[in-house]
């Protein structure tokens, strides 16, 4: 997921130090869980970006930027870590949303 982020990255033409940082800022996160008095051991993770980090929304944004539709008519929308897909059905019984 990082490289392909990166990827993204230097397609829109931003600098290789901060591609380089977002890639390590996502892979190799160290995690543990605390519950009470109780501490889990930790795990490395290296998937996705942290829950709550300020910078997640647009990571998110940035890494589905290059996402396009594959029919003329569908139109996607993002906005933060949320995606919408549009389509106007225009027969009544609707089996082209059922066919998408």
């Amino acid at each position: 997921l990082p490289d392909l982020l990166q990827d993204n990255l230097s397609h829109m033409n931003v600098p290789d130090p901060i591609c380089r940082w977002v890639t390590d800022f996502l892979t190799d996160r160290k995690q543990q869980v605390r519950l009470g008095k109780n501490v889990s051991d930790q795990r490395t993770i290296s998937t996705g970006s942290p829950q709550g980090c300020v910078l997640s929304p647009l990571l998110f944004s940035l890494y589905t930027n290059s996402c396009t539709s594959i029919h003329e008519s569908v139109k996607l929308i993002n906005f933060a870590d949320e995606t919408t897909v549009i389509k106007l059905i225009s027969d009544r019984d609707g089996s082209a949303y059922r066919m998408e």
